[in-house]
C-alpha cells in the first residue's frame, strides 16, 4: 500500500529582488499542489532595503492569495561598502512594478524579526525544516549568534551564493549575497558540515527570456500573475543587457531559481564536496568564496558545492510549474 509523501517544510530567506520573485512564485506553485509546505518567509536587507524586501514578499503572497504565511522582517543594516542592487532590480526591488501588486496589509514594525522566526520554527520542528537562502545570510547568522547551535536543527540549508571559478557580480572576486555581509556568511559556513552551495559558477547559464514569459502568458493572458511575470521579465531584461549579464541574450539571470530546482528536481545538478571559506578582511577580495581543489587528503569539509547544472531542463521545469500556478487562479 503506497503512502503519500509528506511535503517538505520550508523557510525561504529572501530579499525580493526580481529573480527572488520568480523563485518564490515557483515555490508557491509547488505549495499550491501540496508538494511543499512554506511555513515562513524571512526577509532580509540586500537587493533593496529591509522595509522594501518585507513589503515585496507580502505583496507577492497577496498576489497568489497566500497572505496567511508568516513573514519576518529583516534588520535595517545597509552596507555602505557594497550598496544594494536597486540598479539591477529597480528602486522597489521588483522592476519598479510593486505598485501593480496587491497592497501589503502587514506593518513592518509589528512583524516579528526574521531571526526570531527562524529560532521559533527550528525549535518547533527540529530536523524537519529546509532553509532555502536567496539573500545575504544576515538572518541566519543573527539566529545562530542569539541561539548557538540553532542552525543544526535545520534539516538542510541551501544557499544561493558565492563564486569559485568565475568572476563575481559585485566585485571582480565576490558574489553579491556573500559580499553584502561576509561576516554573517562566515558564521553560517562554520555552523555545520553539510551546507548546499549553489554559486554563480552554475547560475550564469540560467537565462529566463521574454519568450518563456510569453509561453506562461498564453495560458491565461489576463491573469495578474501572468502580467506581473511578463512585465518583470521585460524590466529585468533591460537592466541585464545594460550590465552585460547574459552575453547579449535577451533575458535575465534567475540565479535564485536553482535553489528550488535543487530541492525538487535534484537530478539536474552535480556536486563536489569541500571546505568553503569566505574572505572577510581582504582589501580587494572581501566576500570572495574559496574552496581547496588541490589533490591532497582533506579531513575537513562543510559543504556540497554545485559544479554542473542542466540549465535547459531547469528552465523548462520553471516555466511549466509557473503555468500550473497561473492556471490555479482566476483572471484578476
Amino acid at each position: 500500500m503506497s503512502t503519500q509523501p509528506i511535503p517538505p517544510k520550508i523557510i525561504l530567506d529572501t530579499d525580493p529582488g526580481g529573480d527572488d520573485a520568480l523563485a518564490l512564485l515557483w515555490l508557491l506553485s509547488l505549495e499550491n499542489r501540496g508538494l511543499a509546505e512554506l511555513i515562513a518567509i524571512t526577509t532580509v536587507e540586500g537587493n533593496v532595503d529591509a522595509r522594501l524586501t518585507f513589503k515585496n514578499a507580502c505583496e507577492l503572497l497577496q498576489l497568489v492569495d497566500l497572505s496567511n504565511i508568516t513573514v519576518g522582517r529583516g534588520m535595517v543594516k545597509p552596507n555602505p561598502e557594497v550598496g544594494d542592487a536597486s540598479y539591477i532590480h529597480g528602486v522597489d526591488g521588483l522592476g519598479n512594478l510593486a505598485a501593480t501588486l496587491p497592497a501589503c496589509h502587514l506593518q513592518f514594525e509589528k512583524a516579528a524579526p526574521s531571526e526570531e522566526v527562524l529560532i521559533e520554527k527550528l525549535n518547533q520542528f527540529p530536523g524537519e525544516i529546509t532553509l532555502i537562502c536567496l539573500a545575504p545570510l544576515t538572518n541566519l547568522a543573527a539566529a545562530e549568534k542569539r541561539s548557538p547551535g540553532i542552525l543544526k536543527k535545520a534539516k538542510e540549508i541551501i544557499i544561493m551564493g558565492g563564486a569559485f571559478s568565475v568572476s563575481g557580480n559585485v566585485t571582480s572576486q565576490a558574489e553579491f549575497n556573500i559580499a553584502y555581509d561576509p561576516g554573517s556568511a562566515e558564521v553560517v559556513f562554520n555552523s555545520r558540515e553539510d551546507l548546499v552551495i549553489l554559486s554563480l559558477d552554475i547560475t550564469r547559464s540560467l537565462i529566463f527570456t521574454p519568450q518563456m514569459a510569453q509561453e506562461i502568458a498564453q495560458v491565461m493572458p489576463k491573469s495578474a500573475i501572468t502580467q506581473f511575470i511578463v512585465a518583470l521579465c521585460q524590466s529585468m531584461t533591460q537592466t541585464s543587457l545594460l550590465f552585460r549579464e547574459t552575453q547579449g541574450i535577451k533575458g535575465f539571470l534567475v540565479h535564485d531559481a536553482v535553489t528550488i530546482a535543487y530541492r525538487f528536481y535534484p537530478e539536474m545538478l552535480q556536486f563536489s564536496r569541500g571546505k568553503v571559506r569566505v574572505e572577510t578582511t581582504g582589501k580587494w577580495t572581501q566576500g570572495q568564496t574559496l574552496i581547496d581543489r588541490r589533490h591532497r587528503a582533506k579531513i575537513e569539509a562543510n559543504a556540497w558545492v554545485a559544479t554542473q547544472v542542466d540549465a535547459a531542463n531547469l528552465l523548462v521545469a520553471l516555466v511549466e510549474d509557473l503555468k500550473i500556478l497561473v492556471r490555479s487562479y482566476k483572471p484578476q
